[in-house]
């Protein structure tokens, strides 16, 4: 799943490996959920240690999104597909047509370069492969910027949800897959 962004380098969308760093990739999600910790939110992935991260990923299909650079590559963004829990799901994840995914997060250092929209994409090329014609996430409803950014690439409200080891209210949202 490669792809190409003359400002990130060489950037590859993969699986999770073995090799690859779980400590690396719970900081990235602690830094790319900061914002809404200060707004005093408790995301988990913003507060996950290594135990939750390594679990959450083999509980999913886990996308890790690569930049190579000069010295080898780095992680620089995560997605999992089809998280599977022990928490009571939303009733729209539960439909027969719908997808999910989760912990999404980009390095703040190098957000705005195509890396989300690589890992979106991915998920959304596996939702289709699985027969789903909406593909749905769960996001804070206080986040009201990332609530945009997403009603931006199509997605739109669905329901209210609470997870119980959040302190927020999360909306649902899902996007009708083409």
């Amino acid at each position: 799943m490669p792809a190409n962004d003359d400002q990130a380098g060489a950037l590859t969308v993969r699986f999770l490996l073995p090799t690859d760093s779980i400590p690396v990739i719970t900081r990235l999600l602690h830094r790319a959920y900061a914002k809404q910790v200060a707004m005093g939110l408790r995301p988990l992935a913003g507060r996950q240690d290594d135990s939750v991260t390594r679990e959450r990923a083999a509980n999913s299909e886990c996308y890790v999104a690569v930049v190579e650079a000069a010295g080898g590559g780095a992680i620089a963004g995560v997605i999992l597909f089809e998280e599977q829990e022990q928490a009571t799901f939303p009733p729209f994840f539960l439909k027969p047509h719908v997808c999910h995914f989760a912990q999404f997060g980009v390095d703040p250092d190098v957000q705005g370069r195509g890396i989300g929209r690589a890992l979106l994409e991915t998920v959304e090329r596996r939702a289709r492969e699985k027969g789903a014609t909406e593909l749905a996430l769960s996001m804070a409803e206080p986040d009201r910027e990332l609530y945009d950014f997403y009603v931006k690439r199509g997605y739109r409200f669905v329901e209210h949800w609470q997870w119980p080891y959040t302190n927020y209210r999360s909306c649902i949202l899902s996007k009708a897959l083409a």
